[in-house]
C-alpha cells in the first residue's frame, strides 16, 4: 500500500513519521513542496498511491477523476481549511475525503495575536531599523480600550477572542453562527460589515467559501475607521489585495500582517511589497512541532481508518 503525503508542515517532520507507516507495511511518497504541488502534477502522482494525506494542492475534479481511474481509495486534508477540496466530485467518485478539525486553534491565534501586537507598536519596522544601523522609536498605539473585529468565530477565533480579553481590548465578532460562549464575557457580534467603522484592528479567522471571497473589499474599505490594521490567518482570498493596496497608499489602512495571500508564495511584483510597515508570513501559521505531530497522527489515523489498516 502507498501513501502519498504533500503537506509541508508534515513533510517537514516525515522523519518522525515514517516509522508509523512501516511499522504497518505502508509505502511514503514525500515530495518537496514549497506550498502546494500543481494539478499536473498531482493528476500524475495522484493515481499512483492509495491514499493521499493533501495539504493546500487543488484537490479537484480532474485530480480526484485520476486517483480513481488509478489507485485512490481515500484522502484526508491535513488541517482545518477545506476550500481546495472539491468534495462533491469526492462523493460522486466514492472517495471518502476528511480534514482534521480543532488540530491547531491556539497556535493560529498565537500568531494572530502576535501580528496584533506587532502592527500596534510597529515591531518589525524598529527591529529592522536597529540591524539597518539605526535606532528608531515609533510612537505606536495601546491595545488596552482599542477594537478588534474578529471575523470568524470557530476554534481559532474563540482563541484569538481569549487573547484579545487578556489584553483588555474590545471585540465585535463577526460569525453567522455566532452563539455566546460563557467563557468569554463581554463579546460583542454583528453582521458584517456593519459597526466595522468602530474597528481599530481586523482579523480574519474565517474559511473561504463562494460568499466571502474579496469581502474586504472597495465597499467596505470606504467605511473603516482611518488608519485600521488588519491581520489575515485565514485564508489569501479573503481580501482583494490591490484594494488594500490603494489603501494603504492614500492611509485608509495603516499596514496588514498576512501569512496567506491571494497567490501563494506571494509574487515578487506585489504592491504590498511597498509598504516598510506591513508584516508578511508565509501560510505558516499552524507550524509548531506540537501541532504537526498532533494533526499528522490524527490524518494518519483517519486515513488508516478509510484504507482499512489497524493501527496498533
Amino acid at each position: 500500500m502507498n501513501v502519498l503525503v504533500t503537506c509541508p508542515p508534515m513533510l517537514g517532520m516525515i522523519d518522525s513519521f515514517l516509522p508509523i507507516f512501516t511499522r504497518h507495511g505502508v509505502q511514503v511518497t514525500a515530495p518537496r513542496v514549497i506550498q502546494a504541488l500543481s494539478e499536473a502534477e498531482l493528476i500524475r502522482l495522484v493515481p499512483r498511491h492509495d491514499g493521499w494525506i493533501i495539504g493546500d494542492d487543488p484537490a479537484t475534479r480532474d485530480v480526484f477523476s485520476a486517483g480513481k481511474a488509478g489507485r485512490l481509495k481515500a484522502a484526508v486534508k491535513w488541517g482545518i481549511g477545506v476550500d481546495n477540496i472539491d468534495f462533491a466530485a469526492a462523493r460522486e467518485l466514492g472517495i471518502p475525503v476528511s480534514n482534521t478539525p480543532l488540530m491547531f486553534g491556539r497556535e493560529v491565534a498565537d500568531v494572530a495575536m502576535s501580528y496584533v501586537v506587532a502592527l500596534a507598536r510597529e515591531t518589525y519596522a524598529v527591529h529592522q531599523g536597529v540591524r539597518n544601523g539605526q535606532w528608531p522609536k515609533p510612537r505606536g498605539i495601546s491595545l488596552a480600550g482599542r477594537t478588534m473585529a474578529l471575523v470568524g468565530f470557530g476554534d481559532t477565533g474563540r482563541n484569538i477572542a481569549r487573547r484579545a480579553i487578556a489584553s483588555d481590548m474590545r471585540v465585535i465578532v463577526y460569525d453567522p453562527a455566532y452563539s455566546p460562549d460563557p467563557g468569554l464575557p463581554g463579546l460583542l457580534a454583528s453582521i458584517w460589515p456593519s459597526r466595522l467603522d468602530e474597528a481599530d484592528f481586523i482579523v480574519l479567522t474565517c474559511s473561504l467559501n463562494a460568499g466571502n471571497h474579496h469581502m474586504l473589499d472597495t465597499a467596505v474599505l470606504e467605511n473603516v475607521k482611518n488608519g485600521v490594521r488588519v491581520v489575515n490567518v485565514a485564508r489569501g482570498p479573503l481580501i482583494d489585495e490591490a484594494v488594500i493596496a490603494e489603501a494603504l497608499q492614500t492611509g485608509k489602512v495603516h499596514s496588514v500582517a498576512l501569512d496567506v495571500f491571494e497567490v501563494e508564495p506571494l509574487p515578487a511584483e506585489s504592491p504590498l511589497r511597498r509598504f516598510e510597515r506591513n508584516i508578511f508570513g508565509s501560510h505558516n501559521g499552524s507550524n509548531t512541532e506540537d501541532a504537526v505531530v498532533r494533526a499528522s497522527h490524527r490524518a494518519i489515523e483517519i486515513l488508516f481508518g478509510y484504507l482499512g489498516v489497524k493501527l496498533s
